[in-house]
């Protein structure tokens, strides 16, 4: 079966243009078929500031008014997603930029919380596959921004570490995929202030285990939840590391790796 990288980038690497330029040049190098899902950064946020729309953000999600959804939709879809896909053009990686209502590529529905209303704030329900597959079979690397619709005219803003972990899934069937998530840490720390203390890979057994006895930092069980949701939905393995060791975590070199039961 054929590899797939699905690779997640955060918003402090999209912060930093010289970060983001090494990034890229790195994600261009890679010669398998490559998917790349990008957060949003400060920008969408110091935007909103100037525009004057207060922004809401509770437990690290942002709640998302119709006048924030302008904001994100024209930052992620628009200014970020262009300009990533400008710059792997300029790297001779052949790219195309897409939201999730590019080709109905992600359909997703208005969050439905008990307690707390979210605004246009979107769950994933399906990927387009087949269309996804096509751009591939044509050598076109896919960049999503995280922005979804419901299939009835409304967008939706969506979480990317979610949408990657979706589409992860959702091209599980065709291809033999490894998910990539990279941010500014090393990988899973065990001393989150040693950037040196990485476990190198995390099985389910060891992670009920750290968790149990507190060793993982909170932050952290989100993102390693979603990578074990992923493993067992049929992708491959997922890494977790260092945006600027890209090449070295696709070869298996660094972050850390997380695996089914063996």
């Amino acid at each position: 079966m054929e590899k797939l990288l699905v690779i997640k980038i955060g918003g402090q690497v999209i912060d930093d243009p010289e970060k983001l330029i090494s990034f890229l040049n790195s994600f261009s190098s890679l010669k398998e078929k490559k998917i790349l899902v990008h957060g949003g950064g400060k920008l969408a946020t110091q935007l909103a500031e100037r525009l004057g729309v207060e922004q809401h953000v509770v437990d690290g999600r942002r709640i998302t008014d119709a006048e924030t959804l302008k904001i994100v939709t024209m930052v992620y879809a628009g200014y970020i997603n262009k300009n990533i896909v400008a710059r792997l053009q300029a790297n001779h990686c052949n790219a195309m930029g897409l939201c999730g209502a590019d080709g109905d590529a992600i359909l997703a529905h208005k969050r439905n919380h008990p307690v707390l209303n979210y605004g246009f704030v979107g769950d994933v329900d399906a990927i387009n596959a087949p269309l996804l597959k096509s751009l591939l079979n044509q050598n076109i690397s896919i960049v999503f921004a995280p922005i979804t619709h419901d299939q009835q005219g409304q967008l939706l803003n969506t979480n990317a570490d979610t949408i990657a972990q979706e589409v992860a899934k959702g091209m599980s069937g065709d291809y033999e995929v490894t998910l990539v998530y990279s941010f500014e840490k090393n990988g899973v720390l065990l001393d989150t202030n040693d950037e040196e203390s990485v476990i190198s890979e995390i099985n389910p057994t060891y992670y009920q285990d750290l968790k149990s006895k507190q060793k993982i930092f909170a932050g952290m069980i989100p993102k390693l939840d979603n990578a074990f949701t992923a493993i067992n939905s049929g992708v491959k393995k997922v890494i977790i590391g260092k945006a600027e060791n890209l090449g070295l975590m696709v070869d298996g070199n660094s972050g850390t790796t997380i695996v089914g039961q063996k």
